[in-house]
């Protein structure tokens, strides 16, 4: 390392003031902190106290994202595999088959993750350099957030107008990292749901090939996701979710259904969740506020029980769908969500309410926690206020105790 900081130090002079190159400073800067923890202090916007930057959380956090990746990638193939009738059901899980299977779902994937992180980090260094600041580390994380919520068959110009939309206006227009109201990973999802809505809630899209395949094994082979099963169940009228196209809550829970790339798997968004938790960079309230908050919802509606969605098990919604994932990922960050330990709870419990709520009593979007979240995202602020407010009044009161 010792050599690398003295070729960085020999060429910084280029991109300082008065330097051949120093229009591109901010680039520079981006690079060497990246590299190296930076000796300066960050003065305004999201900001950490601690022994570590804000790049070096990033980096936790998109570590904390490879289990999800790394499964998903493996599930793109078994999907793909089992449509066309290469693997069945009950094969075994053998180091070819899931090498198969992996390889197959990592050339899918990796051009999502290109076109994310190429679009994204352009836009970002094109501000950075407009405006002479240094490159903001926020994409890191949503560069990489975004692949993992979009269906495997997303065409990659989509990807690319949803990722500009997010950074240009869920982030720039805010003024940055640290400045943004809303989630610019979700926004990305919402930007293409409105826009786009076939490609990313029928169930046409959640398998990698689905489209191109042959008419008979479109019939035989629906590819539909839990969510869609229950949708399927609230238009038709049926008193009960037909769970007959061969999962499970266990098929659920490891993730070897249909769904987005990175949130099939419970499991592996659970040993992300366990990083983030060691490592004390994601609350611990929020995440447990949002499962307990679905929780309890779906236990109400069960004793409602109007419908198919709301007579299934309580626990089904926190393992279908992006309930997990966004539990884990969503939620937790540090720039939307709630900064009051009081608020937190508030914040993670309505999520957790209204993703459940929206999938039992709206059969056009099953989904529901996008939704949730970036509603909640602009709720945040005011549940602080008031947090705060309270708890202004209570010492006022104390004060005028002590006096009298």
């Amino acid at each position: 390392m010792k050599a690398t900081r003295n070729f960085v130090d020999k060429i910084k002079p280029n991109f300082e003031k008065g330097g051949k190159f120093e229009k591109l400073h901010s680039t520079f800067d981006a690079f060497e902190t990246f590299l190296f923890v930076p000796n300066t202090v960050t003065h305004k916007g999201s900001h950490i106290r601690d022994v570590i930057d804000l790049k070096r959380t990033m980096s936790v956090v998109i570590f904390a994202l490879l289990p999800a990746l790394l499964f998903g990638m493996f599930n793109v193939g078994l999907q793909h595999f089992r449509v066309f009738g290469e693997i069945n059901i009950s094969d075994p899980y053998t180091f070819d088959l899931i090498w198969k299977c992996f390889w197959f779902g990592f050339l899918k994937v990796l051009p999502i993750i290109i076109v994310s992180y190429v679009v994204g980090l352009g836009i970002e260094f094109i501000f950075a350099q407009l405006r002479g600041h240094e490159v903001n580390e926020g994409f890191l994380v949503t560069g990489f957030l975004i692949p993992l919520v979009m269906p495997v068959d997303v065409p990659l110009w989509m990807v690319a107008v949803a990722t500009a939309f997010a950074v240009i206006i869920g982030k720039e227009v805010f003024g940055g990292t640290g400045m943004n109201i809303f989630n610019p990973a979700l926004l990305a999802r919402a930007f293409i749901f409105f826009a786009y809505t076939p490609y990313i809630s029928g169930d046409k899209v959640w398998v990698a090939g689905l489209n191109k395949a042959p008419e008979g094994i479109v019939d035989s082979y629906s590819g539909a996701t839990p969510l869609a099963d229950i949708t399927n169940a609230l238009t038709e009228g049926a008193h009960m979710v037909d769970w007959s196209n061969g999962t499970s809550p266990m098929n659920w829970f490891i993730g070897t259904i249909p769904g987005s790339i990175g949130e099939t798997s419970t499991l592996a968004i659970l040993l992300g969740a366990i990083v983030l938790l060691i490592t004390g960079v994601a609350s611990w309230r929020i995440m447990l506020s949002v499962f307990a908050g679905g929780y309890l919802t779906g236990l109400l509606f069960n004793a409602i029980g109007l419908n198919a969605a709301m007579d299934m098990p309580a626990y089904y919604h926190l393992m279908i769908g992006g309930f997990a994932f966004g539990a884990v990922f969503m939620a937790t960050d540090p720039v939307t969500g709630s900064q009051t330990n009081t608020g937190k709870w508030i914040y993670g419990f309505f999520i957790g309410v209204l993703a459940v709520l929206l999938r039992v009593v709206n059969p056009g979007y099953p989904e529901g926690m996008m939704l949730s979240i970036l509603f909640m995202n602009a709720m945040a602020p005011l549940i602080d206020h008031y947090v705060v407010q309270a708890n202004v009044n209570r010492r006022k009161k104390r004060l005028k105790t002590a006096v009298k």
